[in-house]
């Protein structure tokens, strides 16, 4: 029996980095992986194919601006989405090509089946060919990730009615895709075929898009994309989605109890994620699992039996590939000895659409509700020069302080390259910066960064000097 130091199940991001910095602090480390493919949802079925499609999809929409560059384009420009499509494997491909070489070059040794508990220190792998083999642990780490969600009345077929999985490799544009959930995964995906062809409609159980954000930039982001066509139903309950032939009715209940029709060819079911622990048999070394079905653990990601630990979105909070890799380093580093640390306000949400959103720290509705006095600035892309430069005027950031101390409580952006700029707001939260001291860094010209600075000056004394 092969016997290792840690045992991680799961080789999503938050399974494969804890697996390195588990090798890196020079502990025997084993990976479970059930599927062929290293990555888990992120890389195979999630955020990079989806990032790969928003890319190639971008490109195709900015043709029609074109001109306003100076830039003719003669004859007709055509989707080839079977290319598209083929150019987002390659691009997963070349990831999980480069998860096995590390996986090689920190010596760690893969197992793909499905892996289970025989006991907390023993675990079965249950290969594709039908034999099984146990290998030996001191401490196990579950990083098993989630799968989508759906509503009990909904049946997935996965070829109409479907999942992100499928959205990713549709073999043609939907005529008209309607999308049920208004968040990160249907909101990234809406847009995609939105610039493709497709009609597009949102049927949102709340009150507005992407709900968990700080209301101004859901305000911000319907606006311009009803503005690029897509068509929004909210404060709407799902009430039946049914399935004949081609053709997909989705009816739902407004605020009202007016029920409405859609008529679409594609219906995406876009509700959120579950934890996903089927097989795991976590009962058998003990683990106990929440009526939420998420692995119950401590502040230090440690489950109620001491030498097995959870991580990424098998476990309470947001489910964010870099969420489960700050976690998957940090279990790593306990083992060592160490005492690291994840202050989980700080991890940042992005939206990949275009304009992006991104947003780091408490909105300013979770701010007031605390009761803390607090002062707002903002600053508009629009009077950005770059922004002027390239044709990207839409969104603006809002930075939130501190009305007594002025340190910086939040920042939310909507705007070209807000995906990258809220690093620098994590950074200055990091590091306990007041807007004063945001305001007062350099910041280059002409950048997108510029709207930073001028968000903080906006929020001392409302300085702001180009607006």
């Amino acid at each position: 029996m092969s016997s290792f130091d840690v045992v991680i199940i799961g080789s999503g991001p938050g399974g494969y980095v804890s697996a390195i910095r588990c090798a890196q602090l020079g502990f025997k480390t084993a990976i479970v992986e059930k599927y062929n493919s290293l990555g888990g949802t992120c890389l195979n079925v999630g955020c990079i194919p989806s990032k790969a499609l928003l890319s190639s999809s971008h490109h195709y929409a900015e043709i029609a601006h074109f001109a306003d560059h100076g830039i003719e384009v003669s004859g007709d420009v055509k989707i080839n989405l079977e290319k598209m499509i083929a150019r987002k494997q390659a691009v997963v491909d070349q990831t999980v090509g480069g998860i096995n070489y590390l996986m090689d070059k920190n010596k760690i040794t893969v197992f793909n089946g499905l892996g289970s508990f025989v006991d907390a220190t023993h675990i079965a792998v249950a290969k594709a060919d039908g034999t099984s083999e146990t290998i030996e642990t001191k401490y196990a780490v579950i990083a098993t990730g989630s799968k989508p969600s759906s509503l009990p009345f909904i049946k997935i077929d996965k070829e109409r009615i479907i999942t992100s999985t499928e959205a990713l490799a549709l073999k043609e544009v939907p005529k008209h895709l309607v999308i049920i959930g208004g968040g990160v995964i249907g909101i990234e995906l809406g847009q995609v075929y939105l610039r493709l062809g497709a009609q597009v409609s949102v049927v949102e159980f709340m009150d507005r898009i992407i709900p968990g954000m700080d209301s101004s930039l859901s305000k911000e982001l319907t606006k311009v994309l009803k503005k690029q066509g897509m068509k929004f139903y909210v404060s709407h309950k799902v009430k039946s989605v049914e399935r004949n032939g081609d053709a997909v009715t989705v009816q739902a209940e407004n605020a009202k109890g007016e029920t409405i029709t859609l008529e679409g060819d594609y219906s995406l079911v876009s509700v959120g994620r579950r934890p996903y622990t089927d097989g795991l048999n976590a009962d058998k070394a003990g683990v106990k699992i929440s009526d939420r079905g998420q692995v119950e653990v401590n502040d230090h990601l440690q489950t109620n039996v001491p030498n097995i630990y959870a991580i990424g979105d098998v476990v309470r909070g947001a489910m964010l590939a870099h969420k489960a890799e700050e976690e998957g380093t940090m279990v790593a580093e306990i083992l060592a000895g160490q005492k690291p640390h994840i202050d989980y306000n700080l991890i940042p949400g992005v939206v990949y659409t275009w304009p992006e959103v991104a947003a780091v720290g408490q909105t300013e509705e979770q701010v007031k509700a605390s009761g803390t006095e607090y002062k707002v600035g903002s600053f508009p892309f629009k009077a950005l020069g770059r922004a002027r430069a390239s044709g990207d005027l839409d969104g603006f950031v809002k930075i939130i302080a501190d009305a007594k101390t002025d340190e910086v409580l939040g920042v939310h952006m909507i705007g070209a390259r807000t995906a990258d700029l809220i690093a620098e707001a994590v950074t200055a939260m990091e590091f306990k910066a007041s807007a004063e001291d945001i305001s007062r860094m350099s910041h280059a010209h002409p950048t997108f960064a510029e709207a930073v600075k001028e968000a903080a000056l906006a929020a001392t004394d409302n300085r702001a000097l180009h607006v």
